[in-house]
């Protein structure tokens, strides 16, 4: 990755109509819909996008979305990329560095993810507050890092506590159910066994997933403010654990995705 990568893939989206964003939203699996509120939408598909990579996931749109929304210009990222399609921590996180160079001043991200604590149950919502790593590497892990940034980034409060305390106060509002809770990322694509689901309760996880946490370390790395809410679409629960459909977890995502979209536009409209 460069800098004159990074130009041209703004260059682009900017000739499109980008420009100006305020607020980047990374939409995970089964979230896509949050989308369909942007007026004067302009649309670009990653593989029309110098230098984005292309998304594989059947469940990603793939495509980024500007436009306004609650009175924000928003730009919206329609399918996100996995280390388990292949590709790199760079990769997986190039289009949060374009979002950046396009102008946003923060980063609402979501996900889907099982439910490691068992108070917590499917199609509940989760605010991250912290994460484990163990996807077994950095996305600030490459030679020419620091034309970027510093080298050796901070961890200590990666999410934004005020735009946490506030989506909390507008989940109480709203009457909607949000537990609070540290995500555990994996590369996955694979689920996990009864011992990786016990081992992840021992580490003190409350939910775990296979993205987010390369997006969040590229915030940091910008000094960009973010915040993060999983859907919790299945429940880890070693002693009874029960083969998951891939089809049921998105049902349980598109169901709950509707709370999640209020907790959002409530955000953007608030800060």
């Amino acid at each position: 990755m460069t800098k004159k990568q990074i130009d041209e893939s703004v260059s682009y989206l900017k000739n499109k109509g980008f420009d100006h964003a305020e607020i980047g939203i990374v939409l995970g699996t089964g979230l896509g819909k949050l989308s369909e509120g942007i007026e004067d939408r302009v649309e670009a598909h990653y593989n029309h996008i110098p230098y984005f990579p292309l998304a594989t996931m059947e469940f990603h749109a793939g495509k980024l979305v500007f436009g306004r929304m609650e009175g924000k210009t928003v730009v919206v990222m329609e399918g996100r990329f996995h280390l388990y399609e292949g590709y790199d921590f760079v990769d997986v996180t190039y289009p949060i560095r374009v979002m950046h160079a396009l102008g946003i001043q923060k980063l609402f991200i979501s996900n889907a993810a099982g439910a490691v604590n068992l108070g917590f149950k499917k199609g509940e919502l989760m605010l991250i507050t912290d994460h484990i790593n163990l996807q077994g590497g950095s996305p600030l892990a490459f030679k020419n890092v620091t034309g970027f940034g510093e080298r050796f980034v901070d961890m200590a409060d990666p999410y934004d506590r005020k735009m946490g305390q506030r989506l909390g106060a507008i989940a109480e509002r709203e009457g909607i159910a949000l537990h609070q809770g540290v995500y555990a990322a994996v590369i996955g694509p694979q689920l996990e066994t009864r011992a990786e689901y016990r081992m992840l309760k021992i580490l003190g996880a409350d939910a775990v997933g296979m993205s987010t946490v390369p997006e969040v370390i590229v915030a940091n790395h910008l000094r960009l403010p973010v915040v993060a809410v999983s859907v919790l679409t299945d429940e880890c629960d070693p002693e009874n654990l029960q083969a998951v459909d891939i089809n049921e977890i998105i049902a349980v995502a598109n169901a709950t995705e509707p709370k999640m979209i209020r907790l959002f536009t409530a955000l953007l409209r608030e800060i």
